[in-house]
């Protein structure tokens, strides 16, 4: 609708029918709470992304961002040769915990050891929450040796970190799985070796 001053659509104001009048105020009014339903639909779309990106229960992201930023992963080390490397962190004895001391308190050591690897990577990594005990890290530009150091320096971080449940310590340990991002990987073959290499540091350790 074209508006301009005391003219609509090239007629006068004026000139207009008061009936006119105001059904151009009412299409006024529909078109402002449409610009408005249309910006907070924009708001609802965008929380929609955020949270289909986050973990339920912990501040990290889920294993669908996990995956999404593996599949980047893989893509740079296969297009440009760029390192980087995959840990797969088992919380061990979630199970115990639970039975022992109720469920609050196993969610409690989830978020605990979220807060603990938070903390540990950088802001070029991704920490996320994969499995109901098992959180992923996508470590970039970081070789095998030092993948291995991370997640040494990683579980004694979570070693002597207990967490405190009601004026006790609750010490919790942790299995890792470590895989290197190699050029002509898939996603598949980076997590298939880190889940191997998790079961066997779980076997071993």
């Amino acid at each position: 609708m074209n508006i301009h001053g005391n003219i609509v659509a090239g007629i006068p104001v004026e000139d207009m029918t008061s009936e006119v009048r105001a059904a151009i105020g009412q299409l006024s009014d529909e078109n402002a709470l449409l610009r408005a339903a249309l910006a907070e639909t924009r708001e609802r779309v965008q929380e929609l992304e955020r949270t289909a990106d986050s973990d339920v229960l912990t501040p990290l992201p889920n294993r669908r961002r996990f995956l999404a930023e593996l599949e980047r992963a893989v893509s740079r080390a296969n297009r440009h040769g760029t390192p980087s490397a995959v840990l797969f962190v088992d919380l061990a004895g979630l199970k115990a915990i639970n039975d022992a001391h109720g469920h609050f308190a196993g969610d409690a050591a989830l978020i605990h050891v979220a807060g603990l690897l938070a903390g540990l990577i950088r802001t070029t990594d991704c920490a996320a929450r994969v499995g109901g005990d098992e959180f992923g890290l996508i470590l970039d530009h970081l070789d095998h040796n030092s993948a291995i150091e991370t997640a040494e320096r990683i579980a004694r971080c979570i070693a002597t970190n207990p967490l405190d449940i009601g004026g006790s310590e609750l010490a919790l340990e942790s299995a890792i799985g470590v895989a290197t991002v190699l050029t002509g990987d898939t996603v598949e073959d980076v997590l298939r070796r880190a889940d191997r290499n998790k079961a066997r540091a779980k076997r071993d350790g």
